[in-house]
């Protein structure tokens, strides 16, 4: 009899092929589920070796067009970057894929979902946290925490047997050295040889390696500002305008020059460092751009708080905590700061680098008679005198800190001498003397 359905994120990859069949061992009806979220892969070969498997159902779903607009225009927006280097092309992707699972799920009236992720790493979070903010009774079969499996598998050696006794297709080709996630916003690679920190990565590793005009503005499509409507190339003219040509069209365009790669340590939020290189061409491309353009129309105090929500939503994303109440609070704070946020962006990539040619804008806070050095306009330069006498007074009356000495220490109380040093503090005009006042002075602190 059987224990239920299992809806299984399967990749057609050795792991989750040996995941469904141990699935159907133990008792469950397994319906598979293809995100296509960008990656390079086979589709139709994954349907038919899910089916030969055994798989109930096979789903693929076409989420490209879905992850740009919901998930990566608003990283875009928040101008998202984990630890100040990641542009988290892999944490933005997991509750993008979760939901259209949990939505099969529910359509399918499965009460189990499954997935392939370690026990070790930030995905495992991503996947079940979304899946139990959508679906809060739904029940999660992670074979990689279950010690009956992790135990049998110890390496892929194990999976190699177990897949070759069950008739499951094993790769011909020799494995890569370290493990690869591929999305249409980044290529990450980690695990194997990379987990050295020492380790150079070899020049094959990297897979997705002109000028150009971005176009921030409002359209009927997407009735927020922040986002690119257009991509110009001021060579050929050629235009792309729908979000999913965008993406990837600034993905050709930086992958050919080798933008946004990056070799580093990151901190997973189950508690350990981690080394992982990213490729993230479009993202980074787009991330230049749209900061330039936010500053240009955007107010000074308007943007210090929302660098402030970027970096929140950054935490909380990589988290997994996409679905969380906090997030979407955060996430409605940023589209509201991108109300101004229009205009054009020139710029050049060329050996790694995004170069910031110009910008245009109508909503533009930029006064170019203000700031000339060769028109006053209307600003008096005398006002700077009083400007700068305010900003010093904070400065100029800053006492210096006392050494402090702490002694006859009990159990409740502190007796503490405070030694001022034997120069009297900055003088400030119209302010008392304190010289003299007090060389040393015994206060008693009491300890809660």
């Amino acid at each position: 009899m059987s224990k239920g359905t299992v809806v299984l994120a399967y990749s057609g990859g050795l792991d989750t092929s040996c995941i469904l069949v141990w699935l159907k061992e133990q008792g469950y009806d397994v319906i598979t589920y293809l995100a296509n979220i960008g990656q390079d892969e086979d589709f139709e070969a994954a349907q038919k070796k899910a089916e030969s498997l055994g798989a109930k159902k096979v789903f693929i779903e076409d989420l490209r067009a879905e992850f740009v607009e919901d998930f990566i225009w608003p990283a875009v927006q928040a101008n998202a970057v984990y630890e100040d280097r990641y542009l988290l092309g892999t944490a933005v992707a997991r509750p993008c894929i979760a939901r259209r699972q949990v939505e099969i799920a529910r359509r399918e009236g499965a009460h189990f979902v499954s997935h392939g992720a370690t026990g070790k790493g930030n995905d495992q979070i991503r996947f079940e946290l979304t899946c139990y903010a959508l679906y809060p009774e739904v029940k999660i079969i992670a074979p990689w925490r279950i010690p009956e499996f992790y135990n049998r598998f110890r390496g892929r050696t194990d999976l190699m047997e177990y897949a070759q006794k069950h008739g499951i297709p094993v790769p011909v080709t020799p494995r890569a050295p370290w493990s690869m996630d591929a999305n249409l916003m980044h290529i990450s690679y980690e695990s194997g040889i990379l987990e050295n920190p020492k380790v150079r990565p070899v020049p094959s590793l990297c897979a997705m390696y002109s000028d150009v005009c971005v176009i921030f503005k409002k359209s009927s499509l997407f009735p927020f500002l922040g986002v690119p409507v257009k991509v110009t190339n001021v060579k050929d003219s050629k235009v792309t305008s729908s979000p999913l040509d965008i993406f990837s069209y600034l993905n050709d365009i930086g992958g050919k020059h080798g933008v946004g790669r990056i070799d580093i340590v990151e901190n997973r939020f189950i508690g350990m460092k981690s080394r992982g290189i990213y490729e993230t061409p479009g993202g980074t491309i787009l991330l230049k751009a749209h900061l330039d353009i936010e500053t240009f129309t955007m107010d000074k105090e308007v943007r210090r708080i929302k660098q402030g929500l970027g970096i929140k939503f950054s935490e909380l994303v990589y988290n997994g905590f996409w679905d969380s109440p906090e997030c979407d609070f955060v996430r409605h704070c940023i589209t509201k700061s991108q109300e101004n946020v229009e205009g054009k962006v020139q710029l050049s990539v060329f050996k790694g680098q995004v170069y910031i040619l110009g910008r245009d804008s109508p909503t533009s806070l930029y006064n170019e008679e203000l700031v000339s050095m060769d028109v006053q306009g209307d600003y008096d330069p005398c006002d700077a005198s009083g400007f700068i006498r305010i900003n010093a007074v904070r400065l100029a009356s800053r006492i210096i800190i006392p050494n402090i000495v702490i002694s006859n220490s009990c159990t409740k109380v502190l007796k503490v001498t405070i030694l001022f040093p034997p120069c009297s503090p900055p003088q400030v005009k119209g302010t008392p003397s304190f010289a003299g006042f007090v060389q040393h002075q015994a206060v008693t602190v009491a300890v809660l």
